[in-house]
């Protein structure tokens, strides 16, 4: 699978970006990440495997309160 999604607005962006890798996951993913601007540094956080992978892990922390970010 090979896909991007970008979001900017008002609601959390981490949740929209979930949704949006969901609707690419239609082959499976070798790999999966988000990354969000806090501060004025760019946040990562990426996993190997499903898209699940990454859900669990963006769950055992908290969720950033950014409102832009990109998904791939």
């Amino acid at each position: 699978m090979c896909g991007i999604v970008g979001y900017v607005g008002f609601r959390q962006a981490v949740p929209v970006l979930l949704d949006g890798l969901r609707r690419l996951e239609y082959r499976g993913y070798d790999s999966a990440g988000v990354a969000w601007i806090e501060g004025e540094t760019i946040e990562v956080e990426k996993a190997q495997g499903k898209l699940t992978a990454l859900d669990r892990r963006l769950s055992a922390g908290h969720l950033p309160d950014t409102h832009m970010g990109l998904g791939h």
